[in-house]
């Protein structure tokens, strides 16, 4: 019986090649030809929501605010509490696109602050020119949008910032570098 079982298995095998060579062949006969390659992943440091144009020194940003519940909804693009540090070289002008998600029903906004510590309770004026959305402490309701256009300068340590009161030192932070030395955007994460 045995002999039988591994003779039946063996005829399986070269059936499910056959079949297998034969709808490849197919394809190519008909023109399908094989599946193509999936598109190349992005650039180390350049998630899905940055998009950068090195011959025009501009990188635009989908900044997304209470993506999914992560920290409470007191997050950008789901990091909070510094996870996510954020680098433009200095000089590059910068798009951002605000998303207000909904997620938790709360209002959100965003602006580029110094780097300190303790964080301000709420929003206080940006550290650079028109770093900021509108409504910055009342905040952008949910499911509304704006966008913000700056030039990343002076090189320093900044902040981006949730200034709707209490939301930044809930964690609704995340770190911005303007670099003299970076030849390119970047996003890290720890």
């Amino acid at each position: 019986m045995r002999g039988r079982a591994m003779t039946r298995r063996w005829h399986v095998k070269i059936v499910l090649r056959w079949m297998a060579a034969s709808v490849c062949a197919g394809l190519v006969l008909i023109g399908g030809g094989p599946v193509p390659a999936p598109p190349p992943a992005q650039a180390a440091g350049a998630p899905a929501w940055m998009h950068v144009d090195a011959a025009h020194k501009r990188v635009s940003f989908q900044v997304i605010a209470a993506d999914t519940g992560a920290n409470g909804t007191l997050n950008f693009n789901l990091y909070a509490n510094g996870q996510m540090t954020v680098t433009v070289p200095a000089g590059w002008r910068v798009h951002i696109d605000f998303v207000n998600s909904g997620a938790g029903a709360l209002p959100h906004s965003l602006e580029v602050i110094r780097e300190i510590t303790p964080v301000p309770p709420q929003g206080i004026p940006p550290a650079i020119p028109n770093a900021a959305t509108r409504n910055l402490v009342p905040g952008i309701p949910p499911m509304e949008k704006d966008s913000v256009d700056f030039t990343a300068a002076p090189a320093g340590r900044y902040l981006w910032f949730c200034g709707v009161p209490a939301h930044g030192i809930q964690g609704m932070w995340d770190r911005f570098v303007v670099s003299a030395t970076a030849g390119a955007p970047s996003v890290t994460v720890k």
